[in-house]
């Protein structure tokens, strides 16, 4: 069963790098073409979050735990996994929630954000994956100057934690910025 799962994490993974580039398109434009695009952004997303739990679940079915969790390699890989599917399923909660009212003033740059952040947690988790096959990437190395080595390492880095901190603490002020613009 384990080729069903390399196999399925290829549609969650070109899905919601598709709706990356969906929401900066839109970010930075409102022309007709944007907003006829950004139509099939909640769909698309939904569609994604789908695929991404089948994918999921399937590599929870194929590895046991014990062997899973027997590696830090592995360990990290489940942990992003789940980072990223919950990630993306809040991106969907956003612009499903919101609606259009999400490429208003500052939020367009909110959500252009949270794409980025969601196509790197993205990366990560498939890059861990990667490893796990044989597969191994540049990434890895990038991972590594920042401080997270992916063969030893089962915790999230402290310049990780400090990048997430102040990422969240961006995106609320300007949250609360553009909402104050607002009214």
């Amino acid at each position: 069963m384990a080729p069903y799962h390399v196999l399925m994490v290829h549609f969650p993974i070109a899905l919601w790098m598709t709706a990356t580039l969906v929401i900066l398109f839109r970010a930075f434009s409102d022309g007709p073409l944007a907003k006829s695009v950004d139509h099939a952004l909640v769909p698309l997303l939904s569609i994604s979050l789908i695929f991404g739990v089948i994918a999921f679940s399937i590599g929870l079915m194929v590895w046991p735990w014990e062997t899973i969790s027997a590696s830090a390699v592995g360990r990290n890989h489940v942990l992003t996994a789940s980072w990223t599917v919950a990630y993306w399923a809040l991106v969907l909660f956003v612009r499903w929630r919101r609606g259009e009212g999400v490429w208003d003033g500052m939020t367009r740059w909110i959500m252009a954000g949270l794409a980025l952040l969601g196509s790197a947690l993205l990366g990560i988790t498939g890059t861990l994956g990667g490893h796990l096959v044989g597969i191994y990437t540049e990434v890895s190395a990038g991972l590594r100057l920042l401080g997270w080595e992916v063969y030893t390492t089962y915790y999230v880095p402290d310049m990780a934690l400090a990048g997430i901190g102040i990422i969240a603490v961006m995106l609320l002020v300007l949250g609360w910025w553009s909402r104050s613009r607002i009214r």
